[in-house]
């Protein structure tokens, strides 16, 4: 039969996990003991992290896209009442100037600490004292200032402080009082202390953690989320920010109140004297010439000629107006100026415009106060400026283009009332003209008037600039580091480390660890494992013998069949082999015998390793004359066979008196010779044969034979023997030849433990010094 050789390797995936898994296996222990480190490195991380509470609120805006007009009381004044956008006030939520304001009505930047075994922990809500200033520019930031208080007041550094009072210290002046947030009572062996820190450096920490999204596309609801390691400090941190929310935006609107109220004030007092002047230009003119009355024309002439006057008079306001926008917008620094009122225009696109700019250049400045002129933020705040600036130029002339047309078509219109009134006598004349003022001056006041009532109401607005929907609450339990996420990740991370421990300890043996490497090295089949056994006797098979290594032998021997060795009886000459001294060629040799000797076959096991035989020290019989006489034509084949004690069908032949040339004995005829003398009187010939790698004895004795075993040893045999396996059976072929994949053994950690092999070690006659050998 032919030798069925191993099929192409194909790429499998599972298979490939499977034997990767397997070779974890061993490594439990490893992997095991990785685990616990990493809980424990976990636990000792949990330790000394600052755990995070998360807190959350909700609030509502009014923005003038999606949510409810203005009130009817300020729509002719749109910029009293400021227009809020959902997106602009996520961005005034962030902002540093607010978040500042808090950091200093909490007095955050004075935490206090309480010491503890593995970290320092925030004492919001359990410190004695809360610490504050009165001047931020006395302080002296960046140290730990420890504190002891009695019931007369603050001890630091063995001077005593009083509380409730502005007390100079070495790092500044600051304030004492008692917390009332203060939920424990400390012990007496607690430890606290507090440090100062920059409020710009605080309010940016704050802000690290904060987050302002909006609740959906269509709402105008805001969601405040934000991360403290004291929940209590949370909640305080978020309901003083939607305070000083609230705050900023009181006093934006009665800033903008108090600017138009002073314009209206301004305007009032110079039509009040222009309308006295007129009254008493009036009252003299009647007097004197005695002008009680006058013609239904002329009172239809002066009602025409008044209201068109009037409009005049509003235009020419409005031109004023127009006026100083335009020397607004074009100053350099529009944070420096005021911003002028806009009463009077109709155009509310204008107004939003010189709001925004405004706006964007207050954002300019504030940065500029915290950062430099170049920084990425300000540049882009300049751009957005230079973009509206000529915009609002274009809007403003436009207008203004608008506004002197209307004034040429009332001035056209009068002036056709004025040739009517040339007809007229001059003293109702000159009556009409006067009345004309007195209406226009009359109409303006009365405008005016009623401006300054609409203006002195938003002053009283309460109006908050949001409305609180959900109280912001404190989760009780911390978000962050997540306690299961932590040891789970540890526990990942410490199994990733060992899969990389072990894979380099696999990708850097050179020793033969599993059939797989044999597979992959050569094409040669694997046909038998052997295990590693415990027994120091180096026959493991017998009549009675049921051990897993005796049934491994018993196997190797029905594999044999595949190789064609006994099939019809003319073929039965096995030569074992291997490729360096230790790998158990001669064990699975006379082993192998035996199993075939047990079956009631006549076998005959010939010891023809020539440089360092063992077999017959395994056998327990003496060396005499063997096949070293016979090859030197000493003695005659039957007189080197000899019977074994081991069973009745099993014969050896001993290596005899080693030659120091045994190369040239075997390149002789004598060994086949040998062979067919022998091949009539035996059922099965074993040959063990020299390692292939120091003599090349195997190669010229394995054409005379039917089948080769070559013997790999399971964490002995280098890879680099089984990998040129190939390469030289193509230049000096092993007859018919399959791999036995001998004393395999599980692994443990930290070493092998792979039983006992089959090592020999000789003396320089050749004699086996010592046949058993464990190793690491």
């Amino acid at each position: 039969m032919k030798l069925i050789r191993k099929p192409e390797k194909e790429e499998n995936n599972s298979s490939s996990m499977q034997s990767y898994l397997f070779k974890l296996i061993p490594y439990w222990p490893m992997f095991l003991l990785l685990i616990i480190a990493g809980i424990i490195g976990a636990w000792f991380y949990l330790q000394y992290t600052t755990p995070l509470y998360e807190t959350a609120g909700r609030v509502l805006i009014r923005d003038e896209k999606k949510g409810a007009e203005d009130s009817k009381a300020f729509a002719a004044l749109d910029i009293i009442s400021p227009k809020r956008t959902i997106d602009n006030e996520i961005e005034v939520f962030q902002s540093v100037d607010l978040m500042e304001n808090v950091v200093s009505d909490l007095s955050l930047y004075a935490p206090v600490y309480q010491e503890k075994k593995f970290r320092d922990v925030i004492a919001y809500d359990s410190s004695p004292i809360v610490v504050s200033t009165n001047d931020l520019r006395t302080l002296k930031f960046g140290k730990k200032i420890y504190f002891s208080l009695q019931d007369s007041g603050v001890t630091i550094n063995n001077s005593r402080y009083r509380l409730n009072k502005l007390v100079s210290t070495p790092y500044g002046n600051l304030i004492f009082r008692r917390n009332p947030r203060q939920t424990t009572v400390a012990s007496a062996g607690d430890s606290f202390y507090f440090s100062l820190l920059s409020p710009k450096k605080v309010a940016g920490d704050l802000l690290s953690n904060l987050k302002v999204s909006s609740a959906n596309k269509l709402s105008t609801i805001i969601d405040l989320d934000y991360k403290d390691p004291n929940p209590v400090r949370g909640e305080d941190v978020l309901n003083d920010l939607i305070k000083s929310y609230n705050l900023s935006i009181a006093e934006e609107k009665q800033g903008l109140a108090a600017n138009t109220e002073r314009f209206i004030n301004e305007r009032l007092t110079t039509v009040e004297n222009n309308l006295l002047a007129i009254e008493h230009k009036q009252q003299s003119y009647q007097s004197n010439r005695g002008a009680i009355d006058i013609s239904t024309q002329g009172k239809l002439y002066l009602e025409n000629v008044s209201n068109n006057d009037q409009k005049v008079s509003q235009i020419n306001m409005q031109l004023s107006v127009l006026k100083q926008i335009e020397s607004y917008i074009k100053s350099s620094n529009l944070a420096s100026g005021i911003v002028p009122s806009t009463i009077g225009l109709d155009d509310p696109g204008l107004t939003q415009m010189v709001k925004n700019i405004y706006e964007l250049q207050l954002e300019v400045e504030s940065l500029k106060k915290t950062t430099g002129e170049n920084n990425p933020m300000v540049v882009s705040y300049m751009d957005k400026i230079e973009k509206i600036r000529p915009q609002i130029l274009e809007n403003l002339e436009n207008e203004r283009q608008s506004l002197l047309a209307g004034k040429s078509n009332l001035t056209t219109t009068n002036q056709g009332y004025s040739t009517q009134l040339q007809t007229m006598p001059e003293t109702e004349k000159n009556l009409v003209d006067i009345n004309r003022e007195l209406n226009i001056e009359s109409g303006i006041y009365t405008f005016l008037l009623q401006k300054k009532e609409e203006t002195a109401l938003s002053f009283i607005s309460n109006e908050d600039g949001c409305k609180t929907i959900e109280k912001p609450q404190s989760t009780e339990t911390p978000v962050s580091p997540k306690n299961k996420i932590i040891y789970l990740a540890s526990s990942i991370l410490m199994c990733l480390i060992g899969f990389g421990l072990v894979s380099a300890r696999e990708s850097l043996r050179n020793k033969i660890m599993y059939q797989k490497d044999i597979e992959d090295l050569t094409q040669l089949p694997v046909i038998s494992e052997i295990s590693a056994g415990t027994s120091k006797d180096p026959i493991v098979i017998g009549n009675r013998q049921r051990t897993l290594i005796a049934e491994q032998f018993r196997r190797l021997r029905t594999t044999l069949n595949y190789l064609g060795v006994g099939v019809g009886g003319d073929k039965k000459k096995v030569l074992v082999t291997s490729g360096i001294s230790g790998e158990g060629k001669s064990f699975v040799a006379l082993n192998l015998a035996i199993s075939l000797s047990l079956t009631g076959k006549r076998v005959v096991i010939l010891d023809f390793d020539l440089n360092k035989p063992s077999l017959h020290n395994k056998l327990n019989v003496s060396k005499g004359i063997g096949i070293t006489d016979y090859l030197e034509g000493k003695v005659n084949p039957e007189s080197i066979i000899q019977s074994t004690a081991v069973n009745e069908n099993l014969f050896f032949a001993s290596a005899g008196n080693l030659s120091d040339s045994p190369l040239e004995l075997i390149t002789n005829n004598k060994p086949q010779e040998l062979l067919t003398y022998l091949d009539g009187m035996f059922d099965f010939i074993i040959i063990d044969a020299a390692p292939v790698g120091p003599v090349s004895d195997a190669y010229i004795l394995s054409p005379l034979c039917d089948a080769t075993l070559y013997i790999v040893r399971h964490a002995y045999t280098p890879k680099v023997f089984v990998e040129r396996l190939d390469k030289n059976n193509t230049l000096n072929k092993l007859t018919n030849a399959a791999i036995v994949f001998n004393d395999v053994s599980s692994r443990s950690v930290g070493s092998y433990g792979y039983g006992y092999s089959y090592g020999y070690v000789y003396d320089s006659k050749g004699d086996k010094k010592s046949d058993k050998k464990r190793l690491n």
